[in-house]
């Protein structure tokens, strides 16, 4: 299993929080410290689950939007996208447990047209509102024939969002375009015409899910 290299530098820290009391409980014989170590092993195991980076084969499929995280559809609704687009589109959001991989996929492929960092609140990341008021980053791909926004949401626990997106860059479907630390969404912003090929309560995973197919 690999490590994303987002995560290696709070792995290295959690590390040293518990090789100090162990060492400490170790020369001076006190019982106690090594709860304190005990408590920051148990927290090291969960940031390397927590920081994995799965082998998946990152296939492309021309024509199709796939899932840009693992995790569950928790909304598939119409709405107006009111900050690029400015028109009626279907919005179909990815919600990730702090048990699932954080790392975030491109859906298509095609060049970035448009990328912000937004700051904002800390709402927990299912509230309907968070897409507006979280901490997000808002992505715009253009694959030519269709334009897809996507948003990264930092949720109540994740508190940063890592993303790789450059205006006028090119990415690969599926190439990474980011990393969201401990809890969080990713919203979909798809055409009206869009075969959406999930449904509310669907376990989804990155790079793998096929979330919608789009017109020819």
């Amino acid at each position: 299993m690999r490590i994303h290299k987002e995560g290696k530098g709070v792995l290295a820290t959690i590390l040293l929080l518990f090789l100090i009391p162990l060492v400490v409980a170790i020369l001076t014989g006190y019982c106690w410290i090594f709860t304190i170590a005990a408590f920051f092993f148990i927290f090291l195991l969960f940031c390397l689950c927590f920081f994995r980076f799965p082998n998946r084969p990152l296939k492309q499929i021309d024509g199709t939007v796939l899932s840009p995280a693992d995790g569950e559809i928790v909304i598939i609704e119409e709405v107006e996208e009111t900050e690029y687009l400015k028109e009626r589109r279907i919005q179909v959001s990815v919600f990730m447990s702090v048990w699932n991989v954080h790392i975030n996929w491109f859906p298509i492929g095609g060049e970035v047209e448009y990328f912000k960092h937004h700051q904002g609140k800390y709402l927990l990341a299912w509230h309907p509102k968070s897409s507006e008021l979280n901490e997000r980053t808002s992505i715009v791909v253009n694959n030519g024939k269709t334009r897809i926004l996507f948003r990264q949401i930092a949720g109540y626990v994740a508190r940063r969002i890592v993303c790789y997106a450059k205006v006028g860059k090119k990415f690969e479907q599926n190439q990474q375009v980011g990393f969201i630390k401990f809890g969080s969404r990713v919203d979909l912003f798809l055409p009206l015409d869009t075969e959406i090929n999930v449904k509310i309560g669907d376990k989804v995973k990155g790079t793998e899910t096929i979330i919608a197919r789009l017109k020819k």
